[in-house]
């Protein structure tokens, strides 16, 4: 019998939040011996890896791309499939792999649904799933994490987009699987995992989370109209044919600026870096996704 383990953020919440969730699993005939509720997502790790020793082998969890980030990073290496019940602000992995948005129609996916393997990109020693970047994004992020975000949701990132585009760019040396590929200034590098990215806008055309490869965009736009430019591009899915984009694939990338500047995992900030690299790790994951995905 599959031994179920939920790992949920206390924090966040859809329907009727925790309760809801309780009643459904009960009434779908899922007996959950393991249940654990964590204030941040940061606390997450701990807990799923005190899951795993107690033999779980389907992990449901119950939060945002953030709270699925630090989940699937404490879980690599074991032979557990993952869940998700998407109850966070953004929830882009989720709707990538078409899993329902409602705590009935994600239970369902995660007790029969199809399991499928996908890619995860290491950066720094930390893995993701949706999208890394340095930059406008991180400091987009960081000003909107917190009561902004809980107020305003996704409308907290316009807010504090509007303000991260008069950023001061940096200078950028990218190599893309060991060759050089750009060298200038930039605003933003973003690595992406999946296509949809920012409100379910399609940046990376060709993305797939299980092709064995990681996109990754250089944006070298420098104020409000530039940036708007870009964005109009980027809404009509030809990132690519921005002035101020550039656009590639690749299993690694290692990236070096001129000074230490943010970045963010899955819409999780982290410390100021001045060098990095991600690195694919093919079909690293089980997933639940819907039966006819």
């Amino acid at each position: 019998m599959t031994r179920i383990a939920v790992v949920a953020h206390a924090g966040k919440s859809i329907e009727g939040g925790l309760p809801q969730l309780r009643t459904t699993l009960d009434a779908a005939g899922a007996e959950v011996p393991i249940w654990y509720e964590v204030p941040k997502s940061r606390k997450a790790p701990k807990q799923v890896k005190r899951a795993l020793k107690q033999g779980a082998d389907l992990l449901i969890v119950w939060g945002g791309d953030g709270m699925v980030q630090r989940c699937i990073d404490a879980m690599s290496g074991s032979d557990a499939t993952l869940a998700i019940i998407p109850a966070g602000t953004a929830n882009l992995f989720a709707s990538n792999l078409g899993i329902p948005k409602d705590i009935e129609g994600a239970v369902r996916v995660a007790l029969s649904g199809r399991t499928r393997a996908v890619d995860v990109a290491r950066m720094n020693g930390e893995r993701f799933a949706v999208m890394a970047g340095a930059g406008f994004d991180a400091q987009m992020i960081r000003s909107a994490d917190g009561g902004l975000k809980d107020r305003l949701g996704r409308v907290a990132y316009i807010w504090t987009g509007a303000r991260a585009v008069r950023s001061k760019p940096f200078k950028a040396t990218v190599n893309v699987d060991g060759s050089p590929w750009f060298t200038g200034k930039a605003s933003c590098v973003l690595i992406g995992n999946v296509g949809a990215l920012f409100g379910g806008v399609t940046v990376f055309e060709d993305a797939e989370p299980a092709d064995g490869m990681i996109d990754l965009g250089v944006i070298t736009a420098e104020g409000l109209v530039q940036w708007a430019r870009t964005a109009a591009r980027t809404a009509v899915g030809n990132i690519a044919q921005s002035p101020f984009a550039q656009v590639t694939r690749g299993k690694s990338v290692t990236v070096r600026l001129d000074r230490k500047v943010r970045y963010q995992l899955d819409g999780g900030d982290r410390e100021k870096v001045k060098k990095f690299s991600v690195e694919v790790e093919p079909s690293s994951v089980q997933v639940r996704v819907p039966a006819a995905a």
